[in-house]
């Protein structure tokens, strides 16, 4: 197989790929063998017909078609390759005039990945962003600390307050009926947590262990249960137990517990640490993705349809995911919102307009400036994403198919131009945050 540009035009290449006789006569046979079983001839049993005899019932190009269909399978791939194209829709093959026993010459057109001269993408303004570490973030790191090391211990000549933990037993009803879901047995709930309908938790503070107590409430207008929204219930309730979250005191022996260090000190300098390169982390991508939004400002990008469309289709499918990890999918989605998915593409077009032309500008930042990526660093992207789900770099090309490598080579590349147009920026002193008039005073 050969393969050429014939033009390249608006954004749209022009080729010719040429598959041998030899080639062709190989897919005619795979033609013949994949098509035979269809083909019923007197004289041979169903199937068993040679390829001469059903061509000469049917035509000398009964599996002409079938064949050029085979070599595109796996030739118009290879064809893009060998002619480097980065291709954004699906081909437009012509007709061939196919000859017996000469090659075949396949001509056809498709869009390819906009090539533009991007001017504006060193010097962008962003503003400087330096988050700093004090005593509070380390107190409020301790804390949660503290609270995982935490134990329930159960309260003894005490009433209940918030923030402990009752055990105890409910039977709801409404106009004396009960009702489903909601009785229940030795339930554990932490008072204050808002697990419950407004006006529950607060009537169950001010009661010791063996009590018990009548909760009256009202449902929200708007509660999920429709048979109960806006209805008035009272909960008999039974307290057996309150327990109270004990922490643990913030010393050295906490502090070996939990790290590898043998004190306090140690421990709280290295959390502060953490916190700081945390922070500068967070900081430095918020900047970059300021970064962006300034190049997509600055620079007008033609995005082609094709590659939008795309986009919303992607984005669609990604929502689509991540409801159904929720337990419902889309179309129970746009049911409750009163929408029609061609409300939802309209609304998501913009987002993905420029989610197209910031990658349009990127990967022709990256052609402009000729960065390249070594195999070890697609490598290292491969086990930074398969240790995010225990599986090693096999597993990884395995579970991404043929264009594993590629999609972690684009994915370096746009690294690598974000961080040039993040260390090319300028940038600027945030802007001091001017105080009320009531703050003045």
């Amino acid at each position: 197989m050969k393969a050429k540009q014939v033009s390249k035009e608006n954004g749209v290449v022009k080729f010719e790929i040429e598959f041998s006789q030899e080639e062709f006569a190989d897919a005619l046979n795979k033609a013949y063998l994949a098509n035979r079983e269809k083909f019923s001839i007197d004289g041979f049993r169903k199937g068993k017909a040679p390829r001469k005899v059903i061509e000469s019932h049917y035509g000398h190009d009964i599996f002409w078609d079938e064949a050029l269909n085979k070599l595109l399978e796996t030739g118009y791939f290879d064809a893009i390759k060998e002619m480097d194209i980065d291709v954004i829709s699906q081909p437009s093959i012509d007709s061939p005039e196919v000859k017996k026993d000469e090659p075949v010459v396949i001509t056809g057109s498709v869009q390819v990945f906009p090539e533009i001269d991007v001017k504006k993408y060193k010097g962008l303004e962003v503003e400087k962003m330096e988050t700093k570490i004090g005593a509070k973030e380390v107190n409020e790191e301790l804390e949660r600390v503290q609270k995982t090391q935490a134990r329930m211990e159960t309260v003894e000549g005490r009433k209940s307050k918030k923030g402990d933990t009752l055990v105890f037993d409910f039977e709801g009803s409404v106009d004396g009926e009960l009702f489903e879901g909601g009785t229940a047995e030795n339930y554990e709930l932490k008072l204050g947590s808002g697990q419950f309908i407004p006006g529950f938790e607060e009537q169950l503070e001010g009661y010791a262990g063996g009590d018990s107590v009548d909760v009256k409430v009202k449902f929200p207008e708007d509660y999920h249960a429709d048979e109960l929204a806006g209805k008035d219930a009272v909960f008999k309730c039974k307290i057996h137990e309150i327990k109270e979250e004990i922490l643990p005191e913030l010393n050295d022996e906490l502090a070996s517990d939990v790290s590898e260090f043998e004190t306090l000190d140690e421990f709280k300098k290295d959390i502060k640490k953490r916190l700081q390169q945390q922070a500068k982390d967070r900081d430095e991508s918020m900047m970059k993705d300021r970064a962006l939004e300034e190049l997509f400002n600055k620079n007008e990008v033609e995005a082609p349809d094709v590659m939008i469309q795309n986009e919303l289709e992607n984005m669609l499918y990604d929502m689509n995911q991540s409801l159904q990890a929720q337990g419902i999918g889309l179309q129970q989605y746009l049911e409750w919102m009163g929408q029609k998915p061609e409300d939802l593409m309209e609304q998501s077009k913009p987002e993905a307009e420029k989610r197209v032309k910031t990658r349009v500008l990127l990967k022709n930042i990256i052609r402009k400036e000729g960065f390249t990526v070594e195999d070890s660093e697609v490598e290292d992207l491969m086990k930074e994403f398969g240790a995010q789900y225990g599986m090693d770099v096999d597993q990884v090309r395995q579970m991404s198919g043929s264009d594993t490598e590629s999609y972690f080579k684009e994915d370096a590349l746009t690294k690598k131009a974000i961080d040039f147009i993040f260390d090319n920026a300028k940038f600027k002193e945030a802007k001091a945050e001017k105080k009320s008039k009531k703050e003045d005073k």
